[in-house]
């Protein structure tokens, strides 16, 4: 965004575009993520998490399309650092392999799945607030798959990769 939006609908585009830059920047940290995960449920949730991004910035590109806007990126500087910290903990800093590297890769997933969601339910916010009802019902809709995401990866944590990692100290 260069200059100050002038309505809603300049917001909800502004939004759309930063989202896009998100996902496209937190699928490049998940490739790298799912060499390294040592637990096979998390390895497939991960690579399964890719997809879902991967349909999600079709949805986004397919919005900002839709409304005669140039399908571009603009870059989310929210998620790259939500990116940075990911990487420097997971990849850079952390533990190289095993189930205590898994536990840091599902808190990093699920703080950039967090900022995800907040994005996604404001575009769909936006959406409703300026009357495009099919770009709300698809946004919650994928508001909504990401919560699953980040609800699954709590339970993977709870109820195996933090007891092996806590059976590992």
């Amino acid at each position: 965004m260069s200059e100050a939006p002038d309505d809603l609908q300049e917001i909800y585009i502004d939004e759309l575009k930063d989202l896009y830059s998100a996902n496209d920047q937190m699928s490049r940290v998940l490739k790298k993520f799912t060499t390294k995960a040592s637990d096979p449920k998390l390895k497939a949730m991960i690579e399964k998490s890719q997809g879902g991004i991967a349909e999600h910035t079709a949805l986004l590109k397919e919005l900002i399309a839709a409304h005669d806007e140039k399908v571009t990126k603009d870059h989310c500087k929210g998620m790259e650092g939500l990116v940075a910290e990911a990487t420097k903990h997971a990849l850079e800093e952390g533990p190289k392999k095993g189930p205590l590297l898994d536990v840091i890769m599902i808190a990093q997933y699920q703080r950039m799945s967090h900022y995800g969601i907040a994005g996604f339910g404001t575009a769909a916010a936006y959406a409703a607030a300026l009357g495009h009802n099919d770009d709300n019902k698809k946004l919650k809709a994928a508001t909504k798959d990401i919560y699953g995401a980040d609800e699954y990866m709590t339970v993977l944590a709870e109820t195996s990769v933090n007891c092996k990692a806590d059976a590992e100290a």
